[in-house]
């Protein structure tokens, strides 16, 4: 069978503690079971430039590539245009965007050093997967170096709307090169749709790809090459993770944390601390809903959990420190001796913990104001007593508010509409609880993450090729949308 190569920029290479890296490893688990494969990546060490070095780690089933980044490719090509240009670009936050031609450089630069170091490992028969906006040019480069692998890319991110992704720098020259892929995935129709308008819209007449539907994708024709287009959410395992919550919620520190509580209705938010999330605009929610609801000051404790993260770029600190203040005055005007409205932490926890308080809570609180996806929406839907559910109040700018229609949609810009959100989830009966978590929970568990690989590494293969693995059904909407 051929190799599957995986490429992202954080590699989850084994660690002494046994922990895993993150979601993208969590995704990636089931194929990598199933097939030989290599991840290739940075190693995550930033070292003097004339020591970056290439190197390979073996174990006994995983085989991993990592290389090192210079301080002046760090920081031009991550912290710079991968994080403060593409990253709130993506997320509709141009207001945040800061663009340095240095950066846009740097960040051509580690994409050709990633590709030339790939190119070192690369058998022909190998299947190349790329992983997110940090390596957009990775086959344009390898395509260059002469390399006919199939090469398939996933954006875990939203992708925006044309209006919006064209305020890029230079996006004339980024985004053609996602048709040097054979295969481009998306998390949602929405975002396939706004993929196509854009090269239909931005193109130039002479150089405008041709489209077709063909199954549940969309294949443009640019040049000769074909790339196929479609939608495959991310999702996860709903009955493992149900299982999981059921043991943690038994643990020592879950029983600690709901006796805490006194008998109040815990409502529980988890999200990296990160401007994308919405919590300067959830805390303000959280404010209305005690002024507007007063007869649940008191009753209700609201677990806001934010691990920090690029902690070194001046607008994430910015939101530490706004976050941190909006949870103090809100306790301030509302708490008690006894009694804290908010409990703010920006500690992680394991996946097992959070499994636990998910369980526990009446409520969770997923708001961001752009989100690929939100795997957290997933898990506390999966992580309920089906007999006596909690309430999902969710974005209708998530990635996951597709899957999960029957949770309480809300407009995260509206601390009115969030606010009384949080009032029917606490006063919903038990009825109508069950009828929704028992929809969404179905709605999941067709879309297990066991398959979110197999049906995109399908979809990859050329089309005369068959195979063993599940046919995919990705779903797209048209370029009109």
């Amino acid at each position: 069978m051929a190799r599957l190569i995986l490429v992202s920029n954080r590699v989850a290479t084994p660690s002494s503690d046994g922990k895993r890296a993150g979601g993208l490893e969590v995704a990636l688990a089931p194929i990598r079971k199933h097939a030989e494969t290599v991840w290739f990546g940075w190693s995550g060490d930033v070292v003097p430039a004339g020591e970056v070095a290439t190197r390979k780690i073996e174990t006994a089933q995983r085989s991993f590539v990592v290389t090192d980044l210079s301080e002046e490719d760090y920081q031009e090509y991550y912290n710079g245009f991968a994080n403060r240009v593409l990253w709130p670009v993506l997320h509709y936050r141009i207001d945040l965007t800061e663009f340095n031609r240095r950066d846009l450089t740097g960040y051509f630069r580690v994409n050709r050093h990633f590709a030339n170091e790939l190119s070192k490992i690369l058998q022909p028969d190998d299947i190349v997967w790329v992983h997110d906006y940090h390596l957009i040019p990775i086959a344009a480069e390898l395509r260059a170096r002469g390399h006919k692998n199939r090469v398939g890319f996933f954006l875990h991110v939203p992708f925006p709307a044309p209006e919006v992704i064209t305020v890029l720098p230079n996006h004339e020259r980024l985004l053609p090169l996602f048709l040097e892929y054979d295969l481009v995935g998306f998390q949602t129709e929405a975002d396939v749709g706004n993929f196509a308008r854009y090269l239909v819209a931005e193109q130039r007449a002479s150089d405008r790809p041709v489209f077709e539907v063909a199954g549940h994708q969309l294949v443009f024709t640019n040049g000769g090459r074909e790339t196929r287009i479609g939608s495959f959410p991310v999702g996860i395992e709903p009955a493992e993770f149900q299982r999981l919550a059921r043991r943690a919620s038994q643990s020592a520190f879950v029983r600690d944390v709901v006796e805490s509580l006194g008998n109040r209705a815990l409502v529980i938010g988890v999200d990296r601390l990160d401007y994308s999330k919405g919590l300067i605009q959830r805390m303000e929610a959280f404010e209305r809903f005690y002024a507007v609801h007063p007869e649940w000051q008191n009753k209700v404790t609201y677990l806001q959990i934010a691990p920090r993260s690029r902690s070194e770029i001046p607008e994430y600190s910015e939101l530490e420190q706004a976050v941190g203040a909006a949870a103090g005055r809100i306790n301030g005007m509302y708490g008690e001796v006894a009694w804290t409205p908010i409990r703010y932490l920006n500690r992680t926890y394991s996946r097992s913990s959070l499994a636990g308080l998910y369980r526990a809570a009446r409520v969770a609180l997923v708001t961001p104001l752009r989100d690929g996806m939100n795997l957290v929406a997933k898990e506390y839907v999966a992580a309920q007593e089906p007999v006596d559910p909690g309430v999902l109040i969710l974005s209708r700018f998530a990635g996951s508010a597709a899957e999960c229609e029957r949770a309480l949609l809300v407009n995260p810009y509206d601390p009115d509409s969030v606010a009384g959100a949080i009032a029917r989830a606490l006063d919903m009966p038990l009825a109508e609880r069950r009828e929704r978590h028992r929809a969404i929970f179905d709605a999941l568990s067709r879309n297990p993450i066991s398959l979110w690989a197999k049906h995109f590494l399908q979809s990859l293969k050329p089309p005369t090729i068959s195979g063993p693995i599940p046919r995919a059904e990705p779903r797209l909407a048209s370029p009109g949308r």
